[in-house]
């Protein structure tokens, strides 16, 4: 199951223009955008890393998306 939640799924997508949104869209969004952010998450650690931090800041998470 995903941690995020899925009220908030269906308002990225009704923002995004969707009039309606099935309860499987809102799971499957879910999944995709947590796959996704734990890639970015792996790509920003060792950025974080370089830089002697053990906090990953926002300027890594800007590097490992690039």
């Amino acid at each position: 199951m995903t941690e995020l939640p899925k009220s908030t799924m269906g308002k990225i997508l009704k923002d995004a223009g969707a009039t309606r949104v099935g309860e499987d869209a809102k799971i499957e969004l879910a999944i995709i955008l947590e796959e996704i952010g734990e890639e970015v998450g792996r790509r920003a650690v060792p950025f974080a890393r370089h830089a002697g931090r053990k906090t990953v800041k926002a300027e890594d998470i800007k590097l490992a998306i690039r």
